[in-house]
C-alpha cells in the first residue's frame, strides 16, 4: 500500500493508497458517501477532513479551534461538528457541496461539550452545552430548517453533559452527564473534582422530562462516552478522576429492561487502559461494541448482550471508532492510521496511514 498525505492538498485523489482497501475490503458494500473527523496537522493547526473512499475524494476546511465529535442530518448531505469542551462554535458541513455552509456560536454565556444529535426527522438538532454563570447542564434544541436558530433548552439539573445518543424509540436521548464543572477561562480545568456527580440520564427530547438518572459506583467517575444499540442496551465509557493507583470500573452497560451494571474486565487490562476512554460504536447488525482507550493504546470488543469481553487489542493512540454495517468497525488513529476490526475479534488490520492526528471520534 502506498502512502499519501491527503491533507496536503484541499481535495485529493485517494486511489494511489489503495481504494479497495481504504473501502474496507468489503466486496458489494456501500459505504456512506463521506467518513468526517476533527484533525490537526503536523504544525497543530485545526481542521475538519473528510474522505469519500467510494468517490475516490478527501476535502478539509481549516477551523479556528478544535473540534471533536459529529452527527449526520438524517435525508440530507449534511453533517455537523462541534467544538472540542469548552468550544464556542458548532460546524455545518454539506458532503455533496465539500464546504462548510455554517458556522454557529454557542452564544454569549454558554459553551458546548463537543457532542450532538439530531431527531429523526433531521429538523432538530440536540446539542449538550454549559451555561457558564452556574454551571447548568443544557441540551440546547436549534432548529436546522431555520439556519440553526436556537429554539430552547432542556436542563439536565447536573453539570458537565458530554455525549448524548437517540433512542431506538426516536424519544429518549441517552446522556453521558460528566459530572465536571469547567470555564472557558481557565481552559480545560477541572474545577469540582471533590464533588462531582456524574451520571447516564435518559431525557424525553420533547418534554426534557428525566425518566432515569443512573450514578456510576464512585463519583469520580465520569460518564462521558456512550453509545445505543438498536435493542435500547447502551454502552457507557468512563473516564476516572480519581488518584491514578486506584482502579475503578471503565465500562458500564445499560439493559434493554433499564438495568444499570458497570463490566467487571480483568485488573491488568483495567490498569493498561490508565482510567480513560473515549469511542463507543455499538454495531448496526449483530451484538458488539467496540471501544478505544487512547491513553492505553488499547481496543476492546464486547458483547453488548452481557457486557463480556470478546478481545483486547494493541492499536496505538486508538482514536474515532464507528461501525461499518459489516459486523466490523473502523478505527482512526491519533498517530494518523484508519484500521478495521472484525466483529470476531480478529486483530485490526490497517487500512491506511496519514500525517495527521485523527481526533477521538468518527462519523
Amino acid at each position: 500500500m502506498h502512502r499519501r498525505d491527503i491533507l496536503k492538498t484541499g481535495l485529493a485523489r485517494l486511489g494511489a493508497i489503495g481504494l479497495p482497501v481504504l473501502g474496507w475490503g468489503l466486496p458489494g458494500r456501500r459505504q456512506a458517501d463521506w467518513l468526517f473527523s476533527a484533525v490537526d496537522d503536523a504544525d497543530g493547526h485545526h481542521y475538519i477532513q473528510a474522505i469519500a473512499p467510494e468517490e475516490e475524494h478527501a476535502f478539509r476546511i481549516p477551523v479556528s479551534e478544535r473540534c471533536h465529535g459529529g452527527c449526520l442530518r438524517p435525508g440530507n448531505s449534511q453533517v455537523v461538528l462541534f467544538a472540542r469542551r469548552p468550544g464556542r462554535s458548532l460546524h455545518v458541513v454539506d458532503g455533496e457541496a465539500q464546504a462548510e455552509i455554517a458556522r454557529i456560536d454557542a452564544g454569549n454565556g454558554y459553551h458546548f461539550y463537543g457532542h450532538g444529535v439530531f431527531d429523526p426527522s433531521g429538523r432538530y438538532l440536540h446539542v449538550t452545552a454549559n451555561r457558564i454563570e452556574d454551571a447548568a447542564g443544557l441540551v440546547r434544541v436549534y432548529d436546522a430548517e431555520q439556519d440553526y436558530a436556537h429554539r430552547h433548552d432542556l436542563p439536565l439539573d447536573g453539570i458537565g453533559p458530554h455525549e448524548l445518543r437517540l433512542m431506538p424509540d426516536g424519544r429518549t436521548l441517552a446522556i453521558g452527564l460528566g459530572g465536571i464543572r469547567t470555564h472557558p477561562d481557565y481552559g480545560r480545568a477541572k474545577l469540582n473534582l471533590d464533588d462531582m456527580a456524574p451520571a447516564l440520564v435518559l431525557m424525553d427530547r420533547e418534554s426534557g422530562e428525566i425518566s432515569a438518572r443512573h450514578a456510576p459506583s464512585h463519583h469520580q467517575l465520569s460518564c462521558r462516552h456512550l453509545d445505543a444499540g438498536a435493542d435500547g442496551t447502551v454502552i457507557v465509557g468512563y473516564q476516572y478522576q480519581g488518584p491514578e493507583w486506584e482502579r475503578r470500573p471503565l465500562v458500564a452497560r445499560l439493559s434493554p429492561q433499564g438495568d444499570f451494571s458497570e463490566i467487571s474486565l480483568p485488573g491488568p487490562l483495567t490498569d493498561e487502559l490508565r482510567q480513560y476512554t473515549a469511542s463507543i460504536a455499538i454495531g448496526r447488525d449483530m451484538p458488539r461494541a467496540l471501544i478505544t482507550a487512547p491513553r492505553g493504546h488499547r481496543v476492546l470488543l464486547l458483547d453488548t448482550r452481557d457486557g463480556r469481553l470478546l478481545a483486547s487489542h494493541r492499536l496505538p493512540d486508538a482514536a474515532g471508532a464507528r461501525c461499518d454495517g459489516q459486523g466490523g468497525f473502523i478505527i482512526s488513529s491519533g498517530r494518523g492510521g484508519l484500521y478495521r476490526v472484525d466483529g470476531d475479534g480478529t486483530a485490526p488490520q490497517r487500512l491506511g496511514s496519514w500525517d495527521i492526528h485523527w481526533d477521538n471520534h468518527l462519523t
